[in-house]
């Protein structure tokens, strides 16, 4: 099985979970405040829709949390490790900006491991493999 085939590969690349090749959302999106939620309707590739219904990643906001809590606790370990005395509002600051940096990552990393959960990967996009 070849690295692309892999669904780390595309969960970390925001990927098809079926085949693998079109992508989740637009590109040059990921930073841009008003766009980063934005996703593509369907895959270019397979048609794979992105939101097979109405309030589908709602769950994925359970993934998020375990990203925050992970965001929370390697603030907190960087900050004792750097600082000899860590306050409260230093460590207020410390989250605030961390979290709101890796929020577009965040929430395009949380949806992208929701939807690998229950698509399962068909093979390379071709008529054949990808059929529903």
């Amino acid at each position: 099985m070849a690295w692309k085939d892999s669904s780390f590969y595309s969960i970390l690349n925001t990927k098809c979970p079926r085949c693998h090749e079109g992508d989740m959302f637009p590109k040059g999106t990921l930073y841009n405040v008003s766009k980063f939620a934005e996703m593509n309707e369907k895959c270019s590739c397979c048609g794979q829709y992105f939101e097979p219904e109405t309030g589908y990643y709602y769950g994925a906001m359970f993934v998020s949390y375990g990203f925050s809590t992970a965001i929370f606790i390697g603030v907190w370990i960087l900050l004792s490790m750097l600082v000899e005395e860590v306050t409260l509002p230093m460590m207020i600051v410390a989250l605030i900006v961390s979290v709101i940096a890796l929020l577009p990552i965040n929430f395009r990393l949380s949806r992208s491991i929701w939807i690998h959960i229950f698509i399962r990967y068909k093979g390379p996009c071709t008529l054949e493999n990808n059929k529903s």
